[in-house]
């Protein structure tokens, strides 16, 4: 009840009905999009996306060849500390979308589409930094996280056991091959195959 009511509230405050579509019900096909950023730091409030990448999930199948890659064009001169982690420098992003273009493609994208990720909210929150002062609304999208699912899992058998929730370590227990990149799409495509296999392993 309380999701529609939100829902129905982010409708109205919506600033360009080109973007009704988000609401729109969800597709019959039961597609996902799962999603990935790199950015300039973790913090939501000042830190920018510094790429982005996504892939629809079908059933068992995760739609690479439609995948969604885009690159950001930055102000701001990206840390040392992030270069470390996603290797993406400034030099990298000149020829980059920018945010609003990024986030555009990316809306049209996913649809009404629920959003799979791996710590979601953190993604999301990146999302919305564009989106609220843009469009007046958050992305209304249903969201799926799949440490949620995978703590759910491995719950249920051994109550009060303390469950490792990093991502290398879903990895090693469901058996998933690991890429060892940290890039948005690589990481995008693991969730993904945590998805499908906890999804699975649950008789969904």
């Amino acid at each position: 009840m309380w999701s529609s009511l939100r829902r129905k509230w982010h409708r109205r405050q919506l600033k360009d009905e080109r973007f009704a579509f988000l609401f729109d019900a969800l597709p019959s096909d039961e597609e996902v999009v799962c999603f990935d950023c790199e950015t300039t730091g973790l913090n939501p409030k000042k830190d920018k996306i510094v790429s982005l990448s996504a892939v629809k999930i079908r059933g068992r199948e995760i739609l690479t060849s439609t995948a969604l890659n885009m690159t950001l064009a930055q102000n701001v001169a990206i840390s040392e500390q992030s270069i470390k982690v996603h290797w993406i420098r400034n030099e990298d992003t000149l020829h980059g979308l920018t945010e609003r273009e990024a986030i555009e493609r990316f809306l049209h994208f996913i649809g009404s589409r629920p959003l799979v990720g791996y710590y979601l909210e953190f993604d999301v929150a990146m999302v919305n930094q564009v989106l609220k002062p843009w469009l007046g609304i958050a992305l209304p999208n249903p969201q799926i996280e799949v440490s949620a699912l995978y703590y759910d899992y491995k719950e249920d058998p051994i109550p009060k056991k303390i469950i490792d929730l990093s991502f290398d370590a879903i990895l090693q227990e469901l058996s998933l091959p690991n890429f060892g990149q940290h890039d948005a799409f690589s990481d995008a495509v693991m969730t993904a195959l945590i998805y499908i296999k906890l999804k699975n392993l649950d008789g969904a």
